[in-house]
């Protein structure tokens, strides 16, 4: 009879917990869908090893100590480590003819019968700490997971072979620098004129881009429902790097968000040898719903990389991404969990807007944040309206974890791992779509530190390109023709425009009185027109920028906004530092340094 009693129940009796929290307990088990044992860790109204001792007194059921009774090794293999994370087991050994097996969640432990070999012996559970079960499946599995998260992309979608031959691409790449100084010296009218007509072409493809997506945002119904009756658990994967300025602030912003705790499962990712960030984790106190998922060493170190690893230890159907310096509003994943139920099942994936808590620290932050107003609130959702596949952001943005499954996660070797996902859950037949909730994260406002970052984005952005273009009719194929050209639209005129700019930028040297190769060749009449069109896409990006800020809270930019033609050159910088890193380490992970901004 003891063992039929509610968890609750035997608390309450034998344990001391207080009505008023059972009734908090239940209340929150209900509002989230999750178990009552769970409420009661994450609103902690009781200890771990308390709701332990009651879970072993209702199901009859041994608490296992690893250190006096450790696991058979032998049973390593009977289940993948994958398996076991996700449903919290762990085959521990056989004895009497039968299979005695730990979990961590007893409630669910009839599930386990579907998941072992049909030969497997009769099992009985034994009850083990999460924790725990976590630390001896990392000792015994930690390495051979990482691995697979290296790899876990089908080969044909991923970059991983541009590993190899980083020397031979080194020399293909000054050949192709050399031949373009040849051509520079020994026909410079020439070699500029093929330069200005495809720089003007791609700018001019970016320009109508953004015009179509203006009107196409303009028309856009960005919608959502309304979370009331909906329950899901939402695991967030925060990659951490090197934060140690960061961290307390980071956690301080993720306590509002306004969600069941019961159904919060927050991952605090970081690498091993990142000793910096564990020093900061050690001195916080975290949340029973916030955990720290450490990746093993491997040949690479990058953000996708680690994701994959920990999606492995996540409990949630949803998965959702926030970078270290992100504050997002409270509301968000009430939003999110209510948008994904009333959405069908290939809407695999939600994409939020990204703006900026410190525009106002210097003319580059200000730049920044007219720019990224111009992408998250113009193109992204005006390219979803015309039904291009979405080049995702790498935070608030949000997938059904099947989903996310599907399609390998993320390219571990990909610098810009988001953008590249967008695309391939696109291939794979998944919806994306924009809502309308806001992070404010940390501009980037010092030089350097921009041109770095920014030659990773374009560095990837060429990554992605050559992937996915590397059989252009398999492309077309899974994508449409459509989609297809929406590739080339967003990543092709992307860096393009940035490593042809010195070519657009000879025209203001026209107005000084220089007379251009292209007029020489062409006569003055279209040089004329060519000068005219030039100035034309800078009233339109001008245009597309204040419709943006508009639309933003940010309205005291507009002054600032004809300065943004100062502000792209920087970007011709990091396309050449991107273009170099292309060849010489297209791997490479230039790190974003956080906290450095009020």
């Amino acid at each position: 009879p003891r063992r039929r009693r509610p968890i609750v129940s035997i608390l309450m009796q034998d344990h001391g917990l207080a009505p008023a929290d059972a009734m908090t307990a239940l209340s929150e088990a209900h509002r989230s869908g999750a178990d009552v044992s769970q409420a009661l860790l994450a609103e902690e109204l009781s200890r771990p090893e308390t709701i332990l001792a009651a879970q072993s007194t209702r199901h009859g059921a041994l608490v296992l100590d690893p250190a006096k009774d450790p696991p058979d090794p032998a049973l390593a293999g009977l289940l993948p480590p994958e398996v076991c994370l996700r449903h919290a087991v762990l085959p521990w050994r056989r004895s009497g003819g039968r299979l005695t097996v730990a979990t961590a969640r007893p409630e669910r432990f009839e599930d386990l019968a579907a998941l072992l070999p049909d030969e497997t012996d009769p099992i009985e559970m034994a009850l083990l700490p999460e924790g725990l079960l976590h630390e001896i499946i990392t000792d015994r599995h930690g390495d051979e997971m990482a691995r697979r998260a290296e790899t876990q992309v089908p080969t044909h979608e991923s970059c991983r072979d541009m590993g190899p031959g980083a020397a031979q691409r080194l020399g293909l790449g000054l050949l192709c620098a050399l031949a373009c100084l040849v051509g520079l010296l020994l026909a410079p009218t020439l070699f500029f004129t093929m330069a200005t007509l495809l720089a003007i072409g791609t700018l001019l493809f970016a320009q109508l881009m953004k015009v179509a997506a203006l009107v196409a945002s303009q028309l856009s119904r960005q919608t959502e429902s309304a979370a009331h009756g909906t329950r899901a658990t939402v695991s967030l994967l925060i990659p951490l790097f090197r934060e140690e300025d960061i961290a307390g602030d980071l956690l301080r912003r993720l306590k509002r968000l306004d969600y069941p705790r019961a159904g919060l499962d927050i991952l605090f990712i970081l690498e091993a040898r990142d000793e910096t960030t564990r020093r900061a984790l050690e001195g916080l106190c975290l949340p029973p719903f916030v955990r720290v998922i450490e990746v093993p060493d491997g040949p690479i170190t990058t953000k996708p990389r680690a994701m994959n690893y920990a999606l492995r230890f996540a409990r949630g159907e949803i998965v959702g991404i926030y970078d270290a310096e992100d504050a997002p509003a409270p509301d968000h994943l009430q939003r999110v969990v209510g948008h994904f139920a009333r959405s069908p099942p290939e809407m695999a994936c939600l994409q939020g807007i990204l703006d900026f808590y410190n525009p106002q620290a210097n003319w580059l932050s200000r730049c920044f944040t007219i720019e990224y107003a111009t992408w998250f609130r113009v193109v992204l959702p005006g390219l979803a309206r015309l039904g291009f596949a979405i080049p995702l952001g790498g935070t608030t943005v949000f997938f059904r974890r099947e989903a996310l499954e599907a399609v390998g996660g993320w390219d571990a070797h990909n610098v810009t791992e988001d953008a590249d996902l967008g695309v391939r859950l696109a291939r794979h037949g998944y919806r994306t779509e924009l809502l309308p909730i806001v992070t404010r994260e940390e501009a980037n406002n010092r030089l350097w530190p921009w041109i770095r970052q920014r030659s990773r984005w374009l560095k990837g952005y060429m990554i992605t390109w050559r992937v996915h273009m590397r059989a252009p009719w398999r492309l077309r194929r899974e994508l449409g023709s459509w989609k297809t050209f929406g590739v080339q639209l967003v990543f092709l005129t992307a860096f393009l425009q940035f490593l042809l700019a010195p070519a657009l930028w000879s025209f203001w040297l026209v107005l000084a009185g220089w007379s251009h190769p292209f007029g020489a060749l062409f006569g003055t009449d279209a040089l004329r027109a060519l000068l005219w069109t030039f100035l034309a896409t800078e009233g339109v990006s001008l245009l597309v920028s204040i419709a943006a800020i508009s639309r933003s809270p940010h309205t005291g930019l507009l002054p600032w906004a004809p300065t943004l033609f100062l502000y792209f050159p920087l970007g011709a910088i990091a396309a050449y530092k991107a273009a170099f890193e292309l060849v010489s380490k297209p791997f490479y992970w230039d790190k974003t340094a956080h906290g450095r901004s009020a």
